[in-house]
């Protein structure tokens, strides 16, 4: 009986499926009044990395690049009200809650959260980055590029930009990097505008970012074809991300010049 129990509460809890309950997976048995964040973490999943940006500019009020306690306080007074919870919550219980989010949520302990640790705390549905056909399992098609283009694309004026780019250069960098705080992400998007951001305009067009899936996806091929590579978790994998994009240019750039060259050599003949 206690080994179906076991069963059956490890089915229930265990969300990661790593054989442990988590405090955060623990969570779910507090009462509702006790654990209206988890429990909304869980139920409502954010729809991209491009919503997760906008709230975290929203709240790193002073630009730190991190949320600290007294700016979590007011993402959790806000939550509150929208969950119509705010009349039922002191100021010491509020301070209290904020207390519990840091102790849950604070992996490195220093009184704040970094990008991934509050990324932990509220999630999106899913990082589409990470789906097979950008790791070279299959062949990269326009209908992809077409999808993660709208995805990031948010208000449709045809360039990937401000909050829209830094949720996509998060979910870049989140394939290579468990641990990222919002340096790490400065230092990732200016590696990454310099090799891929061809004419320089600080934003991602649809062009660019198909030299930027289509290497992604050549890398995962490559590291799929080498047994016991280190892969995107390499030694540098950051700046080989960045290069990837620039080398990938280079290449096109090589066959375009082949291509015209070969094609007006023969035009030359033909007419003299």
């Amino acid at each position: 009986m206690l080994a179906e129990l076991k069963e059956c509460f490890m089915e229930a809890y265990d969300d990661n499926q790593d054989g442990k309950i988590e405090i955060r997976e623990l969570a779910q048995l507090l009462p509702m009044e006790e654990n209206f964040l988890l429990l909304f973490r869980f139920d409502n999943p954010l729809d991209s990395s491009v919503e997760f940006m906008k709230i975290w500019k929203a709240y790193d009020k002073d630009n730190s690049g991190y949320i600290e306690a007294d700016e979590l306080k007011n993402f959790l007074r806000d939550l509150l009200k929208e969950a119509k919870k705010d009349q039922d919550v002191s100021e010491d219980k509020l301070i209290e809650y904020t207390d519990t989010m840091l102790q849950v949520f604070d992996q490195n302990k220093d009184g704040k959260l970094q990008l991934s640790e509050m990324a932990k705390l509220l999630p999106v549905k899913e990082n589409f980055l990470c789906r097979s056909v950008f790791k070279g399992a299959s062949k990269l098609t326009k209908e992809d590029i077409e999808r993660v283009f709208a995805l990031y694309d948010r208000d449709n004026n045809g360039t990937i930009e401000n909050e829209e780019l830094n949720g996509f250069l998060k979910d870049l960098l989140e394939l290579v990097k468990k641990d990222y705080d919002a340096l790490d992400l400065q230092e990732f998007q200016d590696a990454i505008m310099r090799g891929c951001d061809f004419n320089k305009d600080g934003k991602i067009n649809k062009k660019e970012l198909t030299m930027i899936l289509l290497a992604l996806a050549r890398h995962g091929t490559d590291d799929d074809a080498q047994p016991g590579a280190g892969g995107m978790a390499g030694a540098n994998p950051l700046a080989e991300i960045a290069s990837i994009g620039m080398k990938a240019l280079k290449l096109q750039k090589l066959r375009v010049r082949h291509f015209v060259t070969r094609t007006l050599g023969t035009n030359s003949t033909t007419t003299s």
